[in-house]
């Protein structure tokens, strides 16, 4: 059975035009209902790294004290979700001209050297090489692409630096400026997945 993570950084639920998005993607690539669907929803709230959480993830995980371990249970949670997941898609709406501070948590807690990527003699290897992932964009103003798009160029080296290489957007971008572009951006759904 395939595992598909979806992780959600809208942090409006009703309305939100990436959810909404996200929910036709999943549908079509668990069109006969044979993966396991596993969803975070980071509007739930994420925790932030802190002094604390970095000590425990530099400490040896051998030598890592009761409490270090539990510090790092939640990133240990989200980097198992990850390393699961054959597929992932995540929802990430143009906040400000970057993703919303909760992906950016999130990313924080799973980007861990050791766990999912590593330092090499020739360089930074990614450790969750394999995986199909999907990034539903959406912005008010912001055109996938453009000049004042900082968010794809990031999420796609981010992903990368991960292993994960395969990364396909779906436009929802622009959205003020072009009230056709739901339809447009449910039209690449159906032609990419």
């Amino acid at each position: 059975m395939s595992k598909i993570l979806r992780v959600d950084s809208s942090m409006r639920n009703e309305g939100s035009v990436s959810r909404d998005l996200a929910d036709k993607l999943i549908t079509r690539l668990n069109g006969d209902n044979s993966s396991d669907v596993v969803e975070r929803d980071l509007a739930e709230g994420i925790e932030l790294i802190d002094e604390a959480w970095i000590g425990a993830n530099f400490t040896d995980s051998s030598e890592r004290s009761e409490e270090q371990k539990h510090i790092l249970h939640t990133s240990d949670l989200l980097v198992q979700e990850l390393r699961d997941a054959d597929t992932l898609v995540i929802t990430a709406p143009v906040y400000n001209f970057q993703v919303p501070a909760a992906l950016k948590a999130w990313i924080d807690l799973v980007a861990r050297a050791r766990e999912t990527f590593r330092y090499t003699e020739s360089g930074p290897e990614g450790l969750l090489r394999g995986k199909k992932v999907y990034v539903v964009m959406t912005s008010g103003g912001t055109v996938l692409g453009s000049e004042q798009d900082f968010v794809s160029g990031w999420l796609k080296h981010v992903l990368g630096f991960m292993g994960m290489t395969d990364v396909t957007f779906i436009d929802g971008s622009g959205l003020m400026l072009d009230e056709t572009k739901p339809a447009q951006a449910e039209q690449e759904i159906a032609t990419v997945a």
